[in-house]
């Protein structure tokens, strides 16, 4: 599903941030991303999003080289993937409720097919009393479970989540991770990006570890 080779990337004319990275990702695997701050993690990620392009090397998603995809081509690769960045991107005149259903309206269903499913999803992330309002009323750890259904409730083929249990308690931690578990049994493939060791210790899957610069695999 995902492959990198030898990939470099760097912003400007500064340093590599990313050097001769390699791996792949099978579909339905489920990896965690770890490594101290600034090791590149977050630009790995947006990589595999196609908000960044590699200055070197080859990225392979769902059988296309992003390189060559114009730019008309890359929201239909984009919506096969979920992700929650740290900014959490939500948007403030909409609703928990909306913002959660977002992508599931921009595939073109209607909301009676969706709803029971949005609110049950809610309920689940702690948000079933929130669903009406709107993020500016939210705390960081709400719109960090708001950003979480977003990504999840349309079940991507690949989910990229980077530190998605940091703004809640150890509870609310692992019931985000047996949701993120449960999207793997579907056969969504999951990345993890994260400085929680008790989760990588409870899920027991294999890590990817990064540290300047460089990707080794372990597990």
């Amino acid at each position: 599903m995902i492959r990198f080779e030898n990939v470099g990337m760097r912003y400007g004319m500064g340093p590599e941030v990313l050097r001769d990275v390699s791996f792949h990702l099978a579909p339905g695997s489920f990896h965690f991303l770890t490594g101290p701050s600034g090791a590149g993690k977050t630009s790995l990620l947006k990589l595999m999003f196609m908000a960044s392009r590699p200055s070197r090397g080859l990225i392979t998603m769902f059988g296309r080289d992003i390189s060559t995809l114009k730019r008309a081509e890359l929201p239909d690769i984009r919506r096969r993937v979920g992700v929650v960045f740290q900014e959490f991107h939500l948007l403030d005149h909409l609703t928990t409720y909306e913002n959660v259903a977002l992508p599931l309206k921009v595939q073109g269903r209607s909301e009676s097919s969706y709803k029971a499913d949005v609110q049950e999803l809610l309920v689940w992330v702690g948000l079933g009393k929130r669903m009406q309002a709107r993020p500016p009323t939210l705390s960081g750890g709400e719109k960090q479970r708001a950003a979480i259904a977003r990504a999840v409730v349309a079940q991507p083929d690949l989910l990229l989540a980077d530190e998605p249990t940091g703004n809640v308690d150890p509870e609310m931690g692992r019931r985000l991770l047996r949701l993120f578990m449960e999207l793997n049994r579907l056969g969504t493939s999951i990345l993890i990006a994260t400085h929680d060791h008790a989760l990588v210790e409870e899920a027991a899957a294999p890590e990817l570890m990064i540290n300047g610069g460089r990707l080794t695999l372990r597990g």
